[in-house]
């Protein structure tokens, strides 16, 4: 099958007390493999400012919770993950950690930086990821993917790559019957306010409403109907202050980035994965 929608069930027969509260999920072991947008940078837990949070791990909860609301076991829930890697080491690293912890349900998304690259094969990119696919639906597990985000300003030179990747996306998809989340389509993520001061990673509301984005692509409800609803107008913000605005993110962000690519160093040199290992979710 291509991608997956929600759709909307018959009524039960019967008394509603026959039904279960909340449909059950078949899910039992998900596992997300990826970049720094899978890691969940920008969102901090409360409780352990130095650990990302991130759509994946919300994504997680919301099975979980329902998993249990219907009176079954928890998720078990492993994050691989880690920032600034590109997809050939995404698969490299964490498709066989990911394909031995025997998981049903595997999110792989990657690809970003790579794009972002002067040199980018964005087919090769694509081989890649649908090799990487292949051995995931091989393994029985479903596999859900994203598209990439429409960029604007100074970013909007990628779209034309972006474009040309989740075509593949999408292709991938319908030959080997994955799940794919919208993301280029989500009009809410059109504004900035949902995007970190550095504009490459989500606000925690973002990667919220991407979790919600991940559950319909996966077939289920999202917790919030709202989910891709623009947010209030925005205030009038004043030329100085826009260009005020603009010369910090260079100063702050796109220099060290510059001179990680002429280094050749990453964000992610000496990380690990958050969560390597399938845990019951929540965490406790």
């Amino acid at each position: 099958m291509g991608a997956v929608t929600a759709t909307t069930t018959p009524e039960p027969e019967g008394p509603a007390t026959d039904a279960p509260s909340t449909p059950p999920v078949r899910w039992a072991r998900y596992v997300a493999m990826g970049d720094s947008f899978t890691e969940g940078l920008w969102d901090p837990y409360p409780d352990a400012p130095d650990v990302q949070r991130g759509w994946a791990d919300n994504l997680a909860a919301t099975l979980s919770a329902r998993r249990i609301s219907a009176g079954q076991e928890p998720l078990e829930y492993a994050n691989l993950a880690i920032r600034g890697r590109k997809l050939r080491p995404i698969v490299a690293e964490q498709l066989d950690v990911a394909l031995s912890a025997q998981p049903d349900l595997v999110s792989l998304v990657g690809g970003g930086n790579d794009i972002l690259r002067p040199a980018a094969d964005v087919d090769a990119i694509s081989a890649a990821l649908e090799d990487a696919v292949v051995a995931l639906r091989a393994s029985g597990a479903d596999v859900l993917m994203a598209t990439g985000f429409k960029a604007g300003g100074t970013l909007s030179w990628t779209n034309g790559r972006v474009g040309i990747y989740n075509a593949n996306i999408w292709s991938i998809a319908r030959r080997h019957g994955a799940h794919v989340m919208d993301l280029w389509g989500m009009r809410s993520l059109f504004d900035l306010r949902l995007w970190s001061e550095d504009r490459i990673h989500l606000t925690p509301e973002g990667h919220q409403r991407v979790a919600n984005a991940a559950l319909v692509a996966l077939g289920l409800g999202p917790d919030d109907d709202g989910w891709d609803a623009p947010l209030d107008a925005a205030p009038p913000q004043a030329f100085r202050d826009t260009a005020r605005a603009n010369a910090a993110w260079m100063r702050k962000h796109v220099g060290p980035w510059v001179r990680r690519r002429l280094t050749g160093t990453s964000s992610g040199d000496g990380r690990s994965a958050k969560w390597p290992t399938p845990q019951s979710w929540p965490r406790a």
